[in-house]
């Protein structure tokens, strides 16, 4: 078959990945558009997820989004007619829409809550051939295909993911320091809209609550305040997961970089207005303890649980969680297999 890999945002070159490359060893043809984002374009030539159509930037209003969507629209059409993709793979509208236009089968990989994104359901869904989604969300469509697990586990999984050692010497760490991974987000997405994530009072009030535990490490999906420098994220975005694996802590105002870490038994701890809201990261908190989600109104509360974590023996902190995160395993299939059985199944 000739597939089409579609790429919206620097997530969903992890996600994807693992399935394209399944596929490609599986005698596949597989091809790949990605939108003018510098950090997937990056992570894509450093995968070998080359070459790429390149659809143009994105829009931070809602009009422009629209504008942007119908541009897109019309290239990816050309495209996939001029190739003859038989099934397009994404996490967005654009070939949603094209499949209608097309004999190509859209499949769209979604783990947020229909309630989260209600543009996305009424847009997309009801033009998607399946939606792939995570078991404890309940969709109003009859396109979703349901599975045990989670996006990230698609990528995060033992079977798929092995955390690098060397990347602390490359991140000027010793063997054993302490350290945390502190997230920042944009919040620039359709469906975050209205929402809010942690003040820059909070954030330095947070860093200034880790400093006397271990070092901190600062990852931004955009440029971070200028008091913030010290803190930058030492090693390039593709290495990021292993230095999660190997970190005492990560929190943040980001919902996938907080599924991340707890699937990879990381304490995670999560301030946004999203919290307890959505299915995944609550099916984690709730069946797992891996995580735990904080409004920017309960900001006190969470640094008080961030103490009573670090206050705590390092070792029994990490036996603890690689223990939770196992019976999570247990209890989950690798997503990838399932995706790439599905799609061959077509």
């Amino acid at each position: 078959m000739n597939i089409l890999v579609d790429i919206g945002h620097p997530g969903h070159v992890h996600l994807m990945r693992p399935t394209a490359e399944a596929l490609v060893a599986r005698g596949h043809t597989v091809c790949y558009s990605v939108r003018d984002i510098p950090v997937a374009k990056r992570l894509m030539e450093c995968y070998g997820m080359v070459p790429y159509l390149d659809l143009g930037g994105k829009k931070d209003s809602l009009f422009g989004k629209a504008i942007t969507l119908l541009n897109q629209d019309r290239r990816l059409l050309r495209y996939v007619k001029q190739n003859h993709i038989d099934v397009g793979l994404s996490s967005g509208l654009a070939l949603s829409h094209v499949s209608q236009l097309t004999k190509m089968r859209s499949l769209v990989f979604d783990d947020d809550d229909d309630i989260a994104e209600p543009l996305v359901v009424r847009f997309g869904h009801p033009f998607s051939h399946a939606v792939f989604t995570p078991d404890c969300i309940h969709r109003s469509t009859r396109r979703a295909v349901y599975y045990a697990g989670t996006h990230e586990l698609a990528y995060l999984h033992p079977a798929r993911f092995k955390p690098d050692p060397l990347v602390l010497q490359r991140a000027g760490l010793e063997p054993d320091e302490r350290f945390f991974i502190v997230r920042f987000v944009a919040l620039k997405g359709h469906h975050d809209i209205g929402q809010a994530g942690l003040s820059l009072g909070q954030k330095k009030a947070l860093v200034e609550a880790l400093k006397p535990y271990g070092r901190v490490i600062i990852t931004s999906e955009r440029a971070v305040e200028p008091e913030f420098e010290p803190y930058r994220l030492p090693v390039p975005p593709e290495e990021i997961h292993s230095l999660v694996a190997y970190s005492s802590l990560f929190v943040g105002d980001s919902q996938t970089m907080t599924s991340e870490a707890a699937v990879l038994g990381v304490p995670a701890l999560k301030c946004n207005t999203f919290a307890g809201r959505l299915s995944v990261p609550n099916m984690l908190e709730k069946n797992y303890q891996l995580c735990y989600a904080y409004t920017p109104a309960q900001f006190g509360e969470m640094l008080r649980h961030i103490e009573q974590l670090l206050d705590r023996d390092p070792n029994e902190l990490r036996a603890e969680w690689l223990a939770k995160r196992e019976r999570m395993l247990q209890e989950m299939i690798d997503p990838t297999d399932f995706f790439v059985n599905y799609i061959e199944s077509l």
